[in-house]
């Protein structure tokens, strides 16, 4: 039997305070809030979407046992780094680039728990 379409749908993220994670995602970031929603006393889940994205990261309280601030290397395909960059900046994201490397054009930054992201302008293809 052969696969077809599997699809990253969903990442969990480790975060320490829900309410500041959704407000760096949503308010800061402006991610798409897709979903918060207390299941439990114990268990909230909340989701958002990069715009344009299938894949959405998740995080809230009892998702994960993974330590805040350990989730690194998530990456993201943007249009123009230089963009990326100047809205990061101009909402208070501490971010670092334009790196110009032969795979495209790279700026970083961190969530206010550590989670590290990368943000990638593909080279242009032939």
């Amino acid at each position: 039997m052969a696969i077809s379409d599997w699809r990253i749908e969903l990442i969990i993220l480790p975060v320490t305070d829900v309410d500041r994670a959704k407000e760096f995602y949503v308010d800061t970031l402006g991610w798409n809030a897709d979903h918060d929603q207390r299941v439990s006393p114990t268990l909230r889940f909340v989701q958002v979407t990069p715009p344009g994205s299938a894949c959405s990261i998740a995080f809230g309280e009892s998702l994960t046992e993974m330590v805040p601030g350990t989730m690194q290397g998530l990456q993201i395909v943007i249009p123009d780094a230089d963009e990326a960059l100047a809205h990061l900046r101009e909402n208070g994201v501490e971010a670092q680039g334009v790196a110009d490397l032969a795979w495209g054009r790279f700026v970083t930054f961190t969530d206010p728990d550590g989670n590290a992201w990368s943000l990638q302008q593909l080279p242009p293809r032939p």
